[in-house]
């Protein structure tokens, strides 16, 4: 469901899955980033892997404190987790095919 991955970098991937924080502004107003938009299967799957990891991976559990204690609500800091882990299920990929290139080479 997400063939791109890999070839994108962490901040387009973010985006086409709908993780990233999308600004509503208008003139002078500014108000909460929200998410929007994307592959919602993909999200979704990403969201149960997420919850996950947070309970279990100690990389993520610590990045999930952190993230609360600097006074984050808990589905705000959800959403950081999702585009964290997304970046490295990214970064694994792309040194994937690097290295499929590299042995077909």
């Amino acid at each position: 469901m997400l063939p791109e991955l890999g070839h994108l970098d962490r901040r387009q991937i973010a985006k086409l899955v709908g993780v990233a924080p999308m600004n509503r502004d208008s003139g002078q107003g500014s108000g909460h980033r929200r998410i929007r938009g994307g592959r919602s299967p993909v999200r979704v799957a990403l969201y149960m892997a997420t919850l996950s990891a947070v309970r279990w991976d100690p990389l993520m559990k610590a990045h999930y404190q952190q993230l609360r204690e600097r006074g984050k609500l808990g589905k705000v800091a959800l959403v950081a987790c999702m585009r964290k882990l997304l970046g490295i299920v990214n970064a694994r990929r792309r040194d994937e095919l690097c290295a499929e290139r590299l042995a077909a080479a």
